[in-house]
């Protein structure tokens, strides 16, 4: 039987963890709002965007701009991976590192050389131990960041594109769908198909012909490397949003795990204090009877 003493230590320990997670808990749902609040505010405006683009682009040839241009032989691969910067959020970042993997060792398996972009430190410590190719890392960012940390990695990615350092481009993030659902997912970022990356929902009706001025050509040119920020910044905003709906479920179950902990330690605490009242009557009555003798 455990002393009175540990025990007691032990519950005011786990009191104190619980504390600690219901604060984090509080935190993450303060965060969660607004990062909700940002991904819902963007979504309709990238949505409305892959629908036009994809309309101007539908007609266009490839050889029209060096990004939509489809590789014959794809031999490097990018992968933009987008994590969170810290921990405490359950399965989220593992998630996404794993399917990543599961990406990148299956171009390696075809012969493809594979190299890697990080967003966030969970992802730069994850792929650090794995024998591929960092080529840069944006670390600390994913706290507080706008349209700014898009553009700098979308300038980044089209300018080896274009280059020739990549054939692909793709991006692995957590896309945020509710509090209880995050999805890790993989988007297609270079070439790009607007045509193929619109039309998740058909819009019922007729459909509206665009006029455009001046040329496709002209306008591709100008709205292609914003189609790849926007597409970047949408793949932030619901790593963010998923982060801190990931942190909030599990400081949760951390508080309800330490509420639990406490009743299984008070009753352990309870069991060693009867037995040490019990040992002590016996050594009562033990002590009476002998004084009888």
């Amino acid at each position: 039987m455990p002393a009175l003493k540990d025990v007691k230590i032990k519950i005011a320990a786990v009191k104190k963890t619980k504390q600690i997670t219901k604060a984090m808990n509080m935190v993450a749902s303060a965060k969660l709002r607004n990062a909700q609040a940002r991904i819902e505010r963007f979504r309709p405006y990238a949505d409305k965007f892959y629908e036009m683009l994809g309309d101007l682009a539908k007609g266009a040839d490839g050889s029209v701009h060096p990004l939509l241009e489809v590789r014959e032989e794809v031999k490097t691969v990018l992968l933009l991976v987008i994590t969170s910067d810290r921990g405490l959020c359950g399965a989220f970042n593992h998630n996404i590192i794993h399917a990543a993997l599961k990406v990148a060792k299956a171009k390696t398996a075809e012969g493809k050389t594979v190299k890697v972009m990080c967003v966030g430190r969970k992802c730069r410590d994850a792929f650090r131990h794995q024998g591929y190719a960092i080529v840069s890392s944006y670390v600390n960012e994913m706290s507080s960041f706008d349209f700014t940390l898009a553009s700098r990695i979308g300038v980044e990615v089209i300018a080896g594109f274009i280059g020739g350092l990549y054939d692909e481009v793709t991006m692995a993030f957590g896309k945020f769908i509710s509090l209880a659902r995050q999805e890790p997912t993989l988007l297609p970022v270079l070439p790009l198909s607007p045509a193929e990356t619109v039309g998740e929902k058909e819009p019922a009706g007729a459909k509206i012909e665009y006029v455009y001025e001046p040329s496709v050509e002209g306008l591709l040119a100008e709205l292609l490397p914003r189609f790849v920020n926007v597409q970047i910044y949408r793949g932030l905003l619901d790593t963010s949003a998923s982060e801190h709906a990931a942190r909030m479920r599990a400081m949760d179950n951390a508080t309800r795990n330490c509420d639990d902990l406490v009743s299984s330690l008070t009753l352990v605490y309870n069991k060693a204090r009867q037995a040490a009242i019990t040992t002590e009557l016996m050594d009562i009555v033990g002590g009476s009877e002998a004084l009888k003798g």
